[in-house]
């Protein structure tokens, strides 16, 4: 069974945080303290090389990959 976006997320998340990502989908990455503004950019990379997708810089901020839920809306988007 092909792996999920999610699921895909989830171990992006887990690979840059160094430590499991939240299962709550709406979680904060940030206010729980998982991610910081420093891994935001090794966050988007990863996300940019696994989806095949340019995020502008325009785009750099906490807000939008603040939750899985919101960077399944971002991606959602493009």
């Amino acid at each position: 069974m092909p792996e999920s976006r999610t699921d895909k997320l989830r171990k992006l998340i887990q690979d840059v945080a160094g430590k499991p990502a939240p299962a709550d989908e709406d979680e904060s990455l940030f206010e729980s303290g998982l991610l910081d503004s420093f891994a935001l950019p090794d966050l988007v990379s990863a996300i940019e090389q696994a989806f095949a997708i340019k995020v502008p810089d325009a785009d750099l901020n906490p807000r939008k990959f603040d939750s899985i839920a919101r960077i399944e809306a971002y991606l959602d988007s493009k």
